[in-house]
């Protein structure tokens, strides 16, 4: 059976890229996931371990598909090799069940992992340059006031999430963070109060 596997790291991202192309070379079946490659412990990667069986061909657009790392990509593969699955990634024109294609491989993922620490290493460069230039990084603090009201409004019961966040310019996730650190202040409170 043909696998084919398709993963983006976010839910901002999409899958059609990839799935325009397995498409073109045909599968059995598909899965798909949005989590980020940096973690080993995905569910649609545990869906695929648990699909295959001895013979099957796994289809991924391109080996940084499997992972982020050098290591959890080998050891992916490896994985799977030792189950009887082969892989094929399409944009590398890789496939494991040759030698040459096995080498290549290896090869793909060391220069894929390159590639990621190179645009780390960028990033935490550019970062450094900017607090150099007293650029404030981070989430911007929020107007105590704007919090405030929000909650205010929040408790009235009078308005939804989405008035709430037009009405005061916080955003959605500011707002539920809010609530959620005062909850767990009131139910500390309580705690202290009642020892």
């Amino acid at each position: 059976m043909k696998i084919a596997y398709a993963r983006v790291s976010t839910d901002n991202q999409e899958l059609y890229r990839q799935l325009d192309a397995l498409e073109k070379v045909g599968y059995d079946k598909l899965i798909q996931e949005k989590f980020t490659g940096t973690q080993k412990k995905r569910a649609g990667l545990d869906t695929l371990f648990m699909t295959v069986r001895s013979g099957d061909i796994v289809i991924i657009e391109s080996i940084s598909r499997l992972g982020r790392r050098t290591l959890d990509i080998l050891s992916t593969v490896e994985e799977l090799k030792n189950l009887g699955v082969e892989v094929i990634s399409l944009k590398e024109n890789l496939d494991t069940s040759t030698p040459t294609g096995q080498a290549m491989f290896q090869m793909m993922a060391v220069i894929a992992q390159l590639e990621r620490d190179l645009t780390v290493q960028r990033v935490n460069e550019g970062l450094t340059s900017a607090k150099a230039r007293g650029v404030k990084l981070g989430r911007p603090i929020l107007d105590k006031q704007k919090v405030k009201d929000a909650l205010r409004l929040y408790d009235s019961g009078h308005y939804s999430v989405k008035d709430i966040i037009r009405i005061t310019g916080i955003s959605q996730g500011s707002l539920y963070r809010k609530l959620q650190l005062r909850d767990s202040k009131q139910i500390l409170n309580k705690a202290i109060k009642t020892t």
